[in-house]
C-alpha cells in the first residue's frame, strides 16, 4: 500500500465549513450551515437553533463549564483523530473531511465510545431539509401548466420564473455548495466522479435558467413562448436534483455510520471497573483503565472478568462463549486462565492480571475487527467507474458541439447544444441505476427474514465461491440438549425398588442437576421438565468439581458425572450405573438439506469452530462437509478466512462474539438476529430466523438483485449513448431538429422514471 497521503485543510479558505460543536445541544454546526452565532470573551460560537443561542446568551458559564465545552468548537473526541477513506484507505487526515477522490466523507481511523454525532451527517440531514422545503414549491410552480387553466399560467408565468429562482438558489448553491466543492476536488486530483457529474447537471441546469431569466435577448426567437414573452427555464430540474442527492447522501451516511457499532459493541463486553484487592486485605472498586499488571483482582459471582490474568483461589465456571463460540460454560481452578470481557458463573474466585489494556484478548478482537473493516474497500460502483470516462467525454462532447454550432449557426444555437449535451447527461439515471435497486431489494429482503446492512453485500454475495459456516449456534442450535437415554439395569436400589427406565434415568439425574451449577446441568434438568417428570427431594448434596454430584434419594445413594473409559454422563444409584446420559449441541433440522443445496451451486462449504476435532468431524460427517477448522482461537479464525480469499471471495455465517473477527474479514459476513449483538454488528447480512434456508434466500435476492441493476444500467448507459449525440444536434442535418434543454430536460426524467419502475419490479422477486 502507498504511504498515507497527508491533507491540510486550508483555514482561512474553509473555515466556514469547519465543524463547531453547539455548547447548549452539543450538536455539529459549521459558520456556514449555523442558524445564529453569538460571541463571548473574545471567541465566537455557533449554534444550530436561535433557541440554543438565547439560552447561551443567558448564561454562558454554564454550558462552557460543561465537558467537551472547549474554546476551539471541535468537539473532544476530533481533536488528533485520524480519519480515513473507507473507499481510499490511503487517504489520512486529522479530523473529518471528505476523500478529494471519491468525495465520500471520512471516517475515523480508531472507534471509541464516545457518541459525538458524524458532522458530515449532521450537516447533509440540515441541507435536505431545507432543500426539501424549498424545493417543493418550485416544482410545483414550473408543473402549474399541468393542472391549471393556460389563460391563468400565461399571467402567472413571469411572476413563476422568479419565485423559482428566489428558491432554487438557495437549494443549489447553500444546499448543494458541498457537490460543487467535492467536484472542484475531483478536478484538481484529476479523479472524476459522481459529484463531478452532479456538479456539471445542476451547474449547468441553474446557469441556464439564470441567462434565461436575465438575459433573454442571448436565445433565438423561437425559443422565446408566444403567450409569456419568457424563455424556458430549468430552476425545478436544478433544485429536484439536488434534493435526491442530498436525501442520498443522508441515507448513505446513516447506514455507514452503523460500521462502527461492531466495535463499540466489542469495547462495551469489557467491564468499566474492577475490584483490586490491597496488600494490606482492603478491597477498593477503581476504573478499569487504572488496573495494571501484578495486581490481584477479586470477581464476583455474575460479573464480568475485569482483564486477562489467572485464578489464585477459587473454583467458578465462566461463560467464554465470546472467544471460543462453546455454548457450555468451562470449570475454572486455580491456575487456570481466564479472559477480560468473559461472565462469571455463581461463585467468586480472586485473579491476578497478567494483561491489561491494549494487550488483553478483547482489545486485540477490537482491532482486529476495525483493520478487517477498513481493509475490505467498498466495490467500486458501476458508475463511478464509467464516471472517470464519462464525464470528460461529456465535456468534450458539449465543446465540440458549442464549436460548431458557432461557425455553423450562432451564438445561441452552440449555447442551446452545449447545455442540452450536459443537461441530457446529467446522472440521474446514471446514480439511480444502484441505489434504485438496492432500496427495492433490502426492504424486499426484511419482508422475507433478510437484513442488509451493507449495500456491496448484494454484490459480492452473487459471486461467492467458498462459504465459512461457525458450528456452534449456527449448524447447531447452539445450547446442549439431552441427545441419548441408555438403561443399563431393569431394577436397582435398596431391595430393587426402583424400577428403571429413561424417564427414572432423568428423573434421578434431574434431581440432583438442579442443585448444580455445571454447564451440562440445565440441559438435563430442561429434559426432565420436557417430560413433565415430577423430581424428587435430596439431601446430603455434594458437587465435585471435574467428577460430578452426588446426593441422597429415599436412603440411596445416587451419583451423576464422569466415570473412567465412558464419554457420557453415568447415572450410578447405590454405586451401580443404571444408565447413561449424551448430551450434545444438537444439529439445525435445515442444516443438511442447505449445505447440500450450496454444494449443486458449486459453493465449496467450509465449517470452522472453536470446539474440539473430534466434536467438530462428527457433526460434519453427519452434514457432509468435507473441509473443516476446529480448535480455531478468534484471531485465527480472520486468518484463516485471509487465506480461504487467496482462492476467490468468500462467505462467513456465524453468530458468537468469536466470530466477529472473522465475520469482518469476510467479502460478506452472515449472522443470525439470534446470536450476539456484536456478530450481527460485524456482519453485512443478519438473518431473521435462525436457520440457514436464511443463506439460500440472500444469496436468491442477491443475484435478482444484481441481474436488476444490470438492466438499470443499461438504461441509463443507453440513454446517454443515444441522448447526448442527438442533444449535440447531430439530427439537424437530417430533420432540421435541435434538441431544446425542456426536451432534454423531460429526457433526463423520462431515463430516471424507467430506472425506477424497473426497479420496483423487484418486489416481486422469488427468493
Amino acid at each position: 500500500m502507498s504511504a498515507p497521503i497527508s491533507l491540510t485543510r486550508n483555514k482561512v479558505d474553509e473555515s466556514q465549513f469547519e465543524p463547531h460543536i453547539d455548547p447548549v445541544c452539543k450538536m455539529t454546526v459549521t459558520p456556514a450551515t449555523a442558524a445564529a452565532s453569538f460571541e463571548h470573551e473574545g471567541t465566537m460560537y455557533y449554534f444550530c437553533m436561535t433557541g440554543c443561542r438565547d439560552k447561551f446568551a443567558a448564561d454562558p458559564k454554564r454550558f462552557l463549564s460543561e465537558p467537551g465545552a472547549i474554546a476551539t468548537g471541535f468537539p473532544a473526541a476530533q481533536l488528533g483523530i485520524e480519519y480515513t477513506c473507507p473507499m481510499d484507505p490511503e487517504i489520512v487526515q486529522i479530523g473529518p473531511g471528505v476523500c478529494p477522490k471519491c468525495g465520500m466523507a471520512l471516517e475515523p481511523k480508531e472507534i471509541t465510545l464516545d457518541d459525538t454525532p458524524d458532522p458530515e451527517f449532521v450537516d447533509m440531514k440540515r441541507r435536505f431539509r431545507i432543500a426539501a422545503v424549498l424545493t417543493i414549491p418550485v416544482f410545483v410552480s414550473a408543473m402549474a401548466e399541468m393542472f391549471l387553466p393556460m389563460s391563468f399560467v400565461h399571467s402567472w408565468q413571469k411572476y413563476s420564473l422568479w419565485i423559482q429562482f428566489a428558491l432554487a438558489t438557495p437549494v443549489v448553491w447553500w444546499c448543494g455548495w458541498p457537490f460543487f466543492e467535492r467536484a472542484w476536488a475531483s478536478v484538481r486530483n484529476a479523479s472524476p466522479n459522481m459529484f463531478t457529474l452532479i456538479a456539471i447537471g445542476t451547474g449547468a441546469a441553474y446557469l441556464l435558467s439564470i441567462a434565461a431569466l436575465f438575459f433573454p435577448q442571448w436565445f433565438p426567437s423561437s425559443m422565446i413562448d408566444a403567450h409569456t414573452g419568457t424563455i424556458p427555464a430549468y430552476f425545478e430540474s436544478a433544485a429536484v436534483i439536488t434534493t435526491l442527492v442530498l436525501l442520498g447522501q443522508v441515507l448513505e451516511l446513516r447506514a455507514r455510520s452503523q460500521t462502527s457499532s461492531s466495535i463499540k459493541e466489542l469495547l462495551r463486553l469489557a467491564p468499566e471497573t474492577a475490584t483490586v484487592i490491597h496488600a494490606d486485605g482492603r478491597e477498593e472498586i477503581i476504573d478499569l483503565r487504572n488496573v495494571h499488571e501484578g495486581q490481584t483482582l477479586r470477581v464476583k459471582a455474575n460479573e464480568k472478568v475485569p482483564t486477562d490474568g489467572s485464578i489464585i483461589d477459587g473454583t467458578t465456571s465462566i461463560d467464554e462463549s465470546m472467544v471460543t463460540g462453546e455454548s457450555m460454560p468451562v470449570e475454572k481452578t486455580a491456575g487456570d486462565n481466564v479472559i477480560g470481557g468473559t461472565l462469571n458463573g455463581n461463585r467468586s474466585f480472586t485473579m491476578i492480571a497478567e494483561k491489561v489494556g491494549s494487550e488483553t484478548l478483547l482489545a486485540n478482537i477490537v482491532k482486529m475487527v476495525g483493520e478487517a473493516q477498513r481493509s475490505r474497500a467498498p466495490i467500486q460502483r458501476l458508475a463511478d467507474s464509467v464516471s472517470a470516462y464519462f464525464v470528460p467525454t461529456v465535456i468534450i462532447v458539449a465543446i465540440i458541439a458549442f464549436i460548431v454550432w458557432l461557425v455553423l449557426g450562432s451564438l445561441a444555437s452552440a449555447i442551446v447544444a452545449a447545455v442540452s449535451v450536459l443537461i441530457i447527461a446529467c446522472p440521474c439515471a446514471l446514480g439511480l441505476a444502484t441505489p434504485m435497486s438496492i432500496m427495492v431489494a433490502t426492504g424486499h429482503g426484511a419482508r422475507n427474514g433478510v437484513l442488509v446492512k451493507k449495500a456491496e453485500a448484494l454484490e459480492t454475495l452473487a459471486k461467492i465461491n467458498t462459504i465459512v459456516i461457525d458450528k456452534t449456534g449456527t449448524l447447531t442450535e447452539g445450547r446442549p440438549t439431552v441427545t441419548e437415554i441408555y438403561v443399563m439395569s431393569s431394577r436397582a436400589g435398596k431391595d430393587s425398588s426402583y424400577a428403571i427406565d429413561e424417564d427414572e434415568v432423568i428423573k434421578l439425574a434431574a434431581s440432583l442437576e438442579r442443585l448444580s451449577e455445571h454447564p451440562l446441568a440445565s440441559a438435563i434438568v430442561g429434559e426432565a421438565e420436557k417430560r413433565s417428570l415430577a423430581l424428587y427431594d435430596v439431601r446430603d448434596f455434594e458437587s465435585t468439581t471435574g467428577l460430578g454430584v452426588r446426593g441422597m434419594i429415599d436412603g440411596d445413594d445416587i451419583f451423576v458425572g464422569r466415570d473412567s473409559g465412558i464419554s457420557s454422563l453415568v447415572v450410578k444409584l447405590s454405586g451401580e450405573t443404571i444408565g447413561t446420559i449424551s448430551v450434545a449441541d444438537a444439529i439445525k433440522p435445515s442444516a443438511k438439506a442447505a449445505i447440500d443445496e450450496l454444494r449443486s451451486r458449486n459453493i465449496d462449504v467450509v465449517m470452522m469452530t472453536g470446539d474440539n476435532a473430534a466434536t467438530a468431524k462428527q457433526v460434519a460427517d453427519e452434514l457432509g462437509i468435507d473441509h473443516v477448522f476446529a480448535e480455531v482461537m478468534p484471531e485465527e479464525k480472520a486468518a484463516k478466512i485471509k487465506e480461504l480469499q487467496a482462492f476467490g471471495l468468500v462467505a462467513m455465517a456465524g453468530d458468537g462474539v468469536n466470530d466477529a473477527p472473522a465475520l469482518a474479514q469476510a467479502d460478506v459476513g452472515i449472522a443470525f438476529a439470534t446470536g450476539t449483538d456484536v456478530a450481527i454488528e460485524s456482519a453485512d447480512i443478519t438473518l431473521l430466523k435462525p436457520d440457514l434456508d436464511g443463506i439460500l434466500k440472500a444469496m436468491n435476492l442477491s443475484r435478482a438483485t444484481m441481474s436488476n441493476i444490470r438492466q438499470n444500467l443499461f438504461f441509463a448507459f443507453a440513454y446517454n449513448i443515444i441522448g447526448v449525440p442527438i442533444a449535440a444536434g447531430m439530427l439537424f442535418p437530417i430533420f432540421g431538429l435541435l434538441l431544446s434543454p425542456m426536451i432534454a430536460s423531460a429526457a433526463m426524467t423520462f431515463s430516471s422514471v424507467s430506472v425506477i419502475l424497473n426497479a420496483l419490479r423487484l418486489r416481486k422477486a422469488n427468493i
